[in-house]
């Protein structure tokens, strides 16, 4: 089965990371040499997805600290520090992102000059890349069962194997089910404003030859009451310590639809997309975007110059909305805030 390429490819000390602002059209890898490469990729989407960009950064604040190699102890981890500063910031409300700076950052912290450091950091980045990996495998085979002969299944956003290093976390149950010749559709809702559900999670689930149909955003409650979906599932980058689902905006109201008429609304993630640190949804400081994105699509003027804009990167979807987690550790069922605690302690 033909997938769509990886996002990330980390070879020799090189880091390249797939432009998903140039997809469907173009497949472009740019080489990232320094933290304002990384930065700016992170932040304007050339990577995106929880996962995906925690990689990125693990990658990325080593090819930051290549000039520093040959620099001793100290002087290496004050430019680390400065460095993993800005990269937190890049985007502030996926948790894998702090996530995975947090462990390159404790990785150099031991004994040892610049050469020593460097080597343990990229060991640590290459350990998160693998990890990914394999969780995207174990998320699959949680949420197989859940795909079955004949059913419909709606995703949101792109949490695909372009938001991640393999499979995706949302679509990884359906590559499985798929590769298994179980046949199902999907229904792929576009994402306004930036379309990664057009762009992207359609693009890729058409090149590994699933069965899938785009529709807009507010084509959901149609196709629910037509009885065409059987089964919601959708990706996360933050799952507070109640439960609550920080995502992609829009999120929230599928949830609400999906509950109204009794179809199942999952969320799948990988361990670390869990913060015990965030009490609720409401804690989570969301990302609010450039008023452009949705003056224009795709670069074309669709609304009046100056308008008002609101434009918040995701919403939250409360806990009592989720019928369950699709983890690497299995399907966990309601009260969250015990089976979630429970994976954290894991």
């Amino acid at each position: 089965m033909t997938r769509a390429p990886e996002p990330i490819r980390w070879h020799d000390g090189r880091l390249d990371l797939l432009d998903q602002t140039q997809l469907p059209e173009r497949v472009l890898f740019e080489r990232q040499t320094s933290l304002d490469s990384i930065f700016s990729a992170i932040r304007s989407l050339k990577v995106r997805g929880a996962p995906a960009i925690g990689i990125a950064a693990a990658y990325g604040l080593v090819v930051a600290m290549q000039p520093y190699r040959h620099t001793d102890g100290d002087a290496f981890m004050h430019a680390l520090l400065a460095a993993a500063r800005r990269l937190r910031n890049a985007r502030p409300t996926a948790v894998n992102l702090g996530w995975a700076v947090d462990r390159i950052v404790a990785a150099a912290q031991p004994d040892g000059n610049g050469a020593i450091r460097y080597e343990r950091m990229k060991a640590t980045a290459e350990a998160i890349h693998a990890q990914d990996r394999r969780m995207c495998r174990a998320i699959g085979r949680a949420g197989q069962n859940l795909i079955t002969s004949g059913c419909g299944v709606l995703t949101h956003c792109n949490a695909g194997a372009l938001a991640v290093s393999e499979l995706g976390t949302a679509t990884a149950p359906m590559y499985l089910a798929h590769e298994a010749g179980v046949a199902f559709r999907v229904f792929a809702g576009e994402t306004r404003p930036l379309l990664q559900g057009s762009r992207l999670t359609a693009w890729e689930l058409m090149q590994a030859g699933l069965d899938v149909t785009l529709i807009c955003d507010a084509m959901v409650a149609h196709v629910m009451a037509k009885g065409a979906i059987d089964l919601v599932l959708v990706g996360t980058d933050r799952v507070a310590r109640n439960g609550d689902v920080v995502n992609k905006i829009g999120t929230s109201g599928i949830a609400i639809l999906a509950r109204h008429f009794g179809i199942p609304f999952y969320v799948a993630c990988p361990s670390p997309t869990f913060d015990p640190a965030t009490p609720t949804g409401a804690s989570v400081v969301i990302e609010e975007r450039g008023a452009d994105e949705v003056r224009s699509v795709l670069g074309h003027p669709t609304a009046p110059a100056g308008v008002k804009v609101r434009n918040p990167a995701f919403d939250v979807t409360p806990h009592e909305l989720v019928s369950g987690f699709v983890t690497d550790a299995g399907l966990l069922a309601p009260p969250f805030d015990q089976s979630l605690l429970a994976l954290a302690a894991s």
